[in-house]
């Protein structure tokens, strides 16, 4: 979807400023948020794309006044809220207010480095050949849905190169809304600055992104 999260190539929001040595967390409570999404992820109720997805249908406000964290604890709420976990009361009033859903799963303490080290496997069997190879000339459908998608949009309808073929992966925009795998090709394209950003652009730059081959037309 076009939310507040696609701000890739649009002006008023100042240069990305790299933190020199950067922590992994700026504080005590981000590790207890990500520890949080994990532990309800693991619970099985939904997957990596919903969860993307739920913090990116935040509102633009709520989404751009929030820092990295507070986005993955809003977008948890959501999930919960949506799965029968909590309630809005419940949200308001920290607290619970009614015996709990019983999850499908539960994540105990000894099986967090096991299931860290596992992570998310996204690769699938290919059922069909790849319909395009290294070198091949593309471009990118000009789609704006409405649900989650992991083509940026100043990348939509721009012509590319495939730069690498990254085999059969779970297709994100049917997983998040619990629409089934759907697995497809994945390739890298590259993408000359100019095609992107126009003819002040740096003529020696090129971006490259992971596209999804429905996304893909032959250029």
């Amino acid at each position: 979807m076009n939310g507040a999260q696609d701000l890739g190539g649009q002006m008023g929001f100042g240069p990305v400023v790299p933190e020199p040595d950067e922590p992994t967390f700026h504080a005590e409570w981000e590790k207890r948020a990500l520890a949080v999404t994990l532990a309800c992820g693991a619970m099985g109720h939904w997957s990596i794309d919903a969860s993307r997805h739920a913090r990116e249908t935040l509102h633009p406000v709520d989404y751009l006044t929030s820092t990295y964290y507070e986005i993955w604890i809003r977008g948890l709420e959501k999930l919960l809220a949506a799965q029968g976990f909590v309630s809005d009361d419940e949200l308001r009033a920290g607290r619970a207010l009614a015996a709990p859903r019983t999850p499908g799963r539960v994540l105990r303490a000894d099986e967090v480095a096991a299931a860290l080290a596992s992570g998310s496997p996204s690769e699938r069997p290919a059922t069909a050949p790849a319909r395009f190879a290294v070198g091949d000339r593309v471009r990118t459908t000009n789609e704006h849905p409405a649900g989650h998608t992991r083509v940026p949009r100043y990348a939509r309808g721009r012509a590319g190169r495939i730069e690498q073929v990254r085999g059969v992966h779970v297709f994100p925009n049917t997983s998040a809304h619990g629409m089934g795998e759907h697995p497809q090709w994945l390739y890298t394209v590259a993408f000359d600055a100019r095609e992107l950003w126009g003819r002040a652009a740096d003529p020696k730059l090129t971006v490259s992104i992971d596209a999804w081959e429905s996304t893909l037309e032959p250029c």
